[in-house]
């Protein structure tokens, strides 16, 4: 007994477990997110529901907003007039199994006919097939990934518990605007009837999703079909990059999460995430800045950090680092006025002495008022040089070449602003020289107008 439960762990990890793994992980042969700059997928799970899906589309139609239904061929057989309608207003059907049921429970040649039956029954009544597909739960099996040619799987990039009633509406709005952005693909559910879900939880969803939809509006953000991000994907050029190199962005991006995690990293600007950035202590060697300021050790600096995964699509949709660095500098003149009045509404970022960041793409950044400086010589210079080596080649498409060829000069910098200079530049002031001006002009008015009180 002991050896057949051995056994039946050994196929079921084979099987199911590791192949939903390297899915979730890696996103090996499914598609979970996308690219662009003002383009989402809002994707919905487990419908038709003859209650909340027709107000589900009253609400996408208010909004001009596309999704992609995943559908359950029973429910779909029991409302065909709902799946014409989602067809009728520009939305795409997909596959969720004929009923709703772990793939890790049937045999390949059962999910098949699951997935047959329910293209059948879109087909019957849209006149179209269907050839994407969500496994329930998102959990694929090992032949999942030789239906490759007959199906897309489509994952997704955020997903949020609201199958359950208890996330309530103002907890689920807080999510979704915390993961609305370009390229994601949100996963939300229209029906509350299969098992683990509360029937009411829908309600909840759409009060959310109304309020998301709006502030997407606000932010010129476009929902549209899963078919769509496909093919805008397609056409990149991250398409040409190998496996291999895929695989190292993976693992780059999913270091950068740990890395904002561990150190607190915050961003400047959440509606565009494209600058990071953390105070912390200088530890460096002495500079003398441009403004005559000395930054020395244990001066607090702000970090800044580029975000991975902007920075990757920027490269790879670069022709030169030339090209990158133009197109860097622009992003940060949207990013620095941010920062600016961030620091000026913050007493603790406001006693930083400078914006610090170490970049190999350092061409540009005394546009804004930088200075560019070696970094000194020593593991630190030689252990971020191999990192950043790594990094280059990862962004742009012939960076490994570019290194090679122009090793000299693809070098870490050291680059320092000012954070006075940055004020001046944006003509912002620091809290307490604000808090020291109105009390000054306070004294002049008691001087210029003998009896008068300035109240506090």
């Amino acid at each position: 007994m002991q050896t057949l439960l051995l056994w039946l762990f050994y196929i079921s990890t084979f099987y199911a477990f590791i192949p939903g793994m390297i899915s979730r992980l890696f996103g090996y042969r499914v598609f979970r997110k996308g690219i662009g700059r003002t383009d989402y997928g809002l994707t919905f799970d487990d419908g038709p529901d003859p209650h909340y899906t027709p107000l589900l589309l009253d609400l996408l139609k208010r909004y001009d907003a596309k999704a992609t239904f995943f559908v359950v061929g029973s429910h779909a057989e029991q409302h065909p007039e709902i799946i014409k309608r989602m067809h009728d207003e520009g939305h795409l059907i997909g596959i969720h199994n004929y009923v709703h049921k772990t793939n890790w429970l049937m045999r390949p040649a059962t999910v098949r006919k699951q997935i047959d039956r329910t293209d059948e029954i879109i087909f019957s009544i849209t006149g179209e097939r269907s050839t994407y597909y969500r496994p329930p739960w998102g959990i694929v099996n090992l032949f999942d990934f030789s239906k490759r040619r007959q199906v897309q799987i489509v994952l997704w990039s955020a997903m949020f518990g609201d199958w359950k009633e208890k996330l309530g509406a103002e907890k689920l709005t807080e999510k979704l605007i915390a993961k609305l952005g370009p390229g994601e693909v949100l996963l939300l559910h229209d029906c509350g009837t299969t098992i683990g879900a509360d029937p009411n939880a829908p309600e909840h969803m759409l009060i959310a999703l109304e309020r998301m939809l709006a502030e997407a509006e606000r932010r010129g953000l476009h929902s549209v079909r899963i078919d769509e991000m496909i093919k805008a994907v397609q056409r990149s050029p991250i398409t040409h990059l190998s496996f291999g190199k895929r695989l190292l962005v993976g693992l780059w991006l999913g270091w950068e999460k740990l890395f904002q995690l561990l150190f607190q990293i915050k961003t400047i600007s959440q509606e565009d995430p494209f600058l990071h950035y953390r105070l912390r202590k200088y530890q460096g060697r002495t500079v003398h800045m441009d403004n005559g300021e000395t930054l020395s050790k244990g001066d607090k600096v702000i970090e800044l950090h580029f975000d991975n995964r902007q920075l990757f699509e920027l490269g790879v949709h670069s022709r030169s680092t030339a090209q990158l660095a133009i197109r860097l500098i622009r992003r940060m003149e949207k990013d620095l006025p941010v920062l600016a009045e961030r620091i000026c509404g913050d007493v603790e970022l406001a006693e930083a002495k400078a914006l610090y960041g170490v970049s190999m793409i350092n061409r540009g950044p005394e546009k804004f008022g930088f200075i560019v400086l070696d970094l000194p010589s020593g593991l630190f210079a030689s252990s971020t040089k191999f990192y950043l080596s790594i990094l280059m080649s990862v962004i742009h498409p012939s960076g490994g070449a570019r290194l090679k060829e122009r090793s000299d000069q693809l070098v870490p910098k050291m680059i320092l602003m000012p954070v006075s200079q940055l004020l001046d530049q944006m003509n912002r002031q620091l809290p307490h020289k604000h808090v020291e001006r109105v009390h000054e002009e306070e004294r002049t008015l008691e001087a210029e107008l003998p009896g008068a009180t300035v109240v506090h």
